[in-house]
């Protein structure tokens, strides 16, 4: 059996996030926020999520934005769950898991769960997510 790769590419890390928005968008939890309410347009989205995830694992530049303020704007129509982060993160882990292994790939899914305990906190009116 051949092992996986790590996340150590920035066309791994796109794999990813490809792969993992389209579990989200399918997913009878996260899709009424991230298709439904949030509305997003996927070709535009996609590349800043790659841009994002390559500079904080792989630290290539390339990523300018905040998205706090954006999600605190989608929560203040419909507040975010302590439900849906730990199924964003649930998918996230299980995505990697299913396609990466090595550091990079544990590092993504340590950083997965730190980001959504951290939005959990500081996006206005989601619930409180403790990672467990």
């Amino acid at each position: 059996m051949t092992p996986l790769p790590d996340l150590d590419q920035p066309e791994q890390i796109a794999e990813l996030v490809a792969k993992f928005y389209e579990r989200v968008r399918e997913d009878d939890l996260l899709r009424p926020v991230f298709v439904d309410q949030a509305n997003i347009n996927w070709d535009e989205h996609l590349p800043k999520l790659t841009a994002f995830w390559c500079k904080l694992e792989l630290g290539i530049p390339g990523f300018h934005g905040a998205p706090t303020p954006k999600h605190s704007a989608l929560s203040s129509i419909e507040p975010f769950r302590a439900e849906q982060f730990s199924r964003w993160v649930e998918l996230f882990h299980d995505t990697v898991d299913r396609g990466w292994q090595g550091p990079h790939a544990d590092s993504v899914k340590d950083r997965a769960r730190m980001i959504a305990q951290v939005q959990s906190r500081v996006v206005r009116g989601a619930e409180p997510w403790d990672g467990a």
